[in-house]
């Protein structure tokens, strides 16, 4: 992702990595962004103890195709480069925030705000393009008539914001901007940067073609000097030309290394620099702690080699079978070769260190919502409230030593401006109330299941095979026959929020006989609500009152153990939220009960520690709840966050079924062996389903047609990827979240929105957001969008992607940056004896 063009959503993540900075000014005790969860490990130095001169060699996964950033083939490397030689007028601050770059602008403010909003750009008096010629009034108004979206010659990728430019024109000189917009544009910010020469942007030609392997024009302390892709090598050089703080570095070499052998490239001394995983780190670590080459290897190729096994190979190789004494040979010459490689390896990664950080990228559980039994809300609300985001966030983060906090935006992180914690519009972790969800929508357990299904084959994926038969490396995953597994039973009601008519329903009974307290409980709901109820002999009644009795004494005794933990998850959250809650509180109560509920979504913490209590089973309360809405309230769920009152939660881990369908998710996970993370968490997460009776089928696909044949094109259920952040998400996000659109040709026009889960009040949320000029009021305006995205349940973030980087000891400025976009112009290396200035710490 750019640092400079904060926020660009153009790339989908697909691995899982990080640590903590120094407390950061600006964030006070009201900030309700707070502070990010970690911050740059790049050991810090001034520039007084960074030698001058030098070439650093800084590893990119491929070259990039075009140097174009707004084209659709752009990636990472494309912006590494943009950011070192262009001009990037706003720039990512440690807490993702963008502050003006004094290197090209004095200043950039609203000037004018009726009739028409008018932003006055004054530009540094020095900035000038690598030819000499000054940065002006042309180069922005070339670079606003390629991406305005008027002329189709251009081929661009987005042209969001500058379709809101009327006019650009010179103000009381060529280094005056003064920008007229014919709509008001909250991040006008986000323009601009990188900006090009007007001669990269003058024409289509040069926009399309020449850009992509040349710019004729740079401006930054580094300049674009050779390209040579036989060798996979791009080399920047000082800018001759540059006004600023002179580049310590003479030369910044980005070096074409592949991951599979990125840990060879380290151990040969070919780079500096490096994105690394978990295991690459691990090993680093050993590396540096001397523990590689001592006696017999603790890790590695020849760490399973026990005594017992070298004894039985060495019989078999001095046994009298020849054939099996010739392989054996084979394999312990391999074995022997691959223990040398390795202990080379780990001697050359002994002169590098781990930097750590977090990622400005969280990662997410995405639910199809286009069809399937994710088609309904109900059951998206239960997928996801079936969900430990803690645990999650702990399995990735935690054996890294870095901060595991559950994500709580889907628009923002921690420490930027719009980062607010709406997950309460949807709820917390709870078993019971996700199974009654199911229950509500009609999935019951023990339903009847089509005898077809039962004999179900393997079945063909893009990519890939999905399985139905459940394997060691598909947690959870089972052939959805519906039939019971062995998990803990819980045949209790659990009274839930209020009924609120939500569609779905399949007008089928719901009464299967592993759910008899069910009906008793709906049944005694009718009564309450004065609705008609079936008609039913004495003797079946009796047979429901004592399945009732004994599934309620059940029930009491898992609501006990449940009721313990959600106390003690309440506490801990009671503080954190008491702030949040008092501000929500004051919000307008006009309009329908629906809006009430999602946008006073937080009660006072006394009321949140009260309902952990009252999840101990008491019957009583539980029915008076039916005759009010205000339980969703202090529970800070949306409406339909909580099955209707009387919803009998079905017995824990039972199969579920409804129509003679079984209750199967089809998870597709990539296959790489970089993805091993993300596969880890999905085997948590299939886990999690099966206690509410989901199960999951597994579908792992090549990396090559995980997203194009996948997630683009909605073939599938589950799956799990992740989304750079954005200092502007009104922008940004708006097509990710965006409710999907019948196009002209009759197929569904989703943009980037590929859970095809949206809504017309979302997408109004934005617009308003995205037109408001007062800050703090179009930042509310997104925080409302964003509850509202937590509440349809179609992405649930789980936690930010961990940022591992392998770095030269003496490498200064550079490593693991976090939000914040590199100085390129400090990054070198140490003076002898010099030592960094800083070193990150714990929040």
């Amino acid at each position: 992702m750019s640092h400079d063009r904060v926020g660009v959503r153009s790339v989908v993540f697909l691995a899982t990595g990080v640590l903590v900075l120094p407390a950061l000014a600006g964030c006070s005790s009201h900030d309700e962004a707070g502070k990010p969860a970690a911050g740059q490990d790049i050991a810090p130095a001034a520039r007084g103890m960074v030698a001058d001169g030098g070439t650093m060699n800084w590893a990119l996964d491929a070259l990039p195709e075009t140097l174009n950033t707004f084209q659709s083939d752009a990636d990472a490397g494309t912006s590494r480069i943009a950011g070192a030689v262009l001009p990037s007028l706003f720039r990512l601050d440690a807490q993702g925030r963008p502050q003006r770059n004094a290197d090209f602008l004095e200043s950039a403010e609203v000037v004018e705000r009726e009739p028409r909003q008018v932003v006055l750009y004054k530009l540094n008096q020095q900035a000038v393009w690598s030819d000499g010629r000054e940065i002006g009034a042309d180069d922005f108004a070339a670079q606003w008539r390629a991406l305005s979206g008027k002329d189709t010659a251009y081929w661009t990728a987005r042209n969001a914001g500058y379709d809101r430019i009327e006019k650009i024109e010179r103000g009381a000189n060529n280094l005056e901007v003064r920008v007229t917009f014919n709509k008001p544009y909250a991040d006008w910010r986000s323009l601009f940067s990188p900006l090009y020469p007007k001669q990269v942007m003058g024409s289509p030609d040069s926009f399309n073609d020449g850009a992509r392997r040349r710019l004729k024009a740079t401006a930054g302390p580094f300049a674009l000097t050779g390209i040579d892709r036989k060798a996979g090598e791009v080399t920047l050089g000082r800018n001759p030309r540059w006004w600023g703080r002179p580049a310590k570095l003479d030369k910044l070499v980005l070096r074409e290394v592949s991951r599979s052998e990125r840990a060879e490239a380290l151990a040969k001394g070919k780079v500096d620099l490096a994105e690394i995983d978990s295991a690459e780190a691990g090993r680093i670590s050993l590396a540096a702690g001397g523990k590689a080459g001592e006696g017999a290897p603790a890790h590695g190729p020849g760490a399973q080699l026990t005594p017992a096994k070298a004894l039985r190979s060495w019989a078999i190789v001095n046994g009298s079978d020849e054939e099996a004494a010739q392989a054996e040979y084979e394999a312990r010459e391999k074995t022997r070769r691959a223990v040398k490689r390795y202990a080379t390896e780990q001697a050359g990664l002994s002169g590098y260190v781990v930097r750590k950080s977090l990622e400005p990228a969280y990662t997410q559980l995405a639910l199809n919502g286009s069809a399937g039994p994710l088609a309904d809300d109900r059951v998206r609300r239960a997928v996801a409230r079936a969900l430990d985001r803690e645990e999650l966030a702990e399995a990735v983060l935690k054996p890294l030593g870095l901060p595991a906090e559950p994500v709580g935006s889907h628009l923002a992180l921690a420490g930027q401006e719009a980062y607010a914690d709406n997950s309460g519009a949807l709820g917390e972790q709870d078993t019971a109330e996700a199974r009654a969800l199911l229950a509500d929508a009609g999935w019951v357990p023990g339903g009847p299941v089509k005898n077809e299904l039962k004999d179900k084959k393997k079945t063909k994926t893009a990519g890939g095979e999905s399985s139905a038969e459940p394997t060691d490396t598909e947690s959870g995953s089972g052939s959805g026959s519906g039939s019971e597994s062995e998990s803990e039973s819980d045949d209790g009601t659990y009274i839930v929020g209020e009924e609120d008519g939500k569609p779905g329903d399949s007008g089928a009974s719901v009464f299967a006989p592993a759910a008899a307290h069910q009906k008793a409980a709906l049944t005694r709901q009718a009564d309450i609500l004065r609705l008609p109820a079936e008609a039913e002999t004495e003797q079946q009644r009796k047979a429901e009152r004592k399945a009732a009795r004994k599934a309620e004494k059940a029930e009491k005794a898992d609501k006990k153990r449940s009721a313990k933990r959600a106390a003690k998850k309440a506490a801990e959250r009671a503080e954190k939220r008491a702030e949040k809650q008092r501000e929500h509180s004051s919000e307008s109560r006009s309009g329908h009960r629906s809006e009430n509920r999602l946008e006073n979504r937080f009660e006072n913490s006394r009321s949140e520690k009260k309902d952990a209590a009252d999840r101990t089973g008491q019957q009583a309360d539980r029915q008076s709840a039916v005759r009010s809405h205000s339980r969703d309230q202090a529970k800070g769920g949306a409406p339909g966050a909580y099955a209707p009152k009387g919803t009998a939660a079905p017995a824990a881990g039972a199969p579920l079924a409804k129509d003679g369908k079984p209750l199967t998710l089809r998870f597709v996970l990539p296959s790489g062996d970089g993805s091993e993370p993300l596969r880890a968490v999905a085997d948590r997460i299939s886990r999690m389903l099966e206690k509410i009776g989901v199960r999951t089928e597994t579908a792992k696909v090549s990396d090559s047609s995980y997203f194009k044949d996948h997630i683009a094109s909605g073939q599938y259920d589950l799956a799990l990827y992740s989304w750079p952040a954005s200092a502007f998400p009104a922008t940004d996000a708006r097509p990710i979240y965006a409710k999907p659109v019948p196009a002209a040709d009759g197929s569904l026009n989703v943009e980037q929105n590929y859970t095809r889960v949206g809504t017309d009040h979302i997408d109004q949320l934005f617009d308003q957001a995205i037109s408001e000029l007062d800050e703090e009021t179009s930042r509310s305006l997104v925080k409302k969008a964003d509850a509202r995205i937590w509440a349809e349940a179609g992405s649930i973030p789980l936690y930010q992607r961990p940022q591992l980087t392998a770095a030269r000891p003496n490498l200064a400025n550079a490593g693991a940056f976090g939000f914040q976009a590199p100085n390129y112009e400090d990054i070198g290396f140490l003076k002898p004896g010099a030592k960094p200035s800083g070193a990150p710490s714990a929040k």
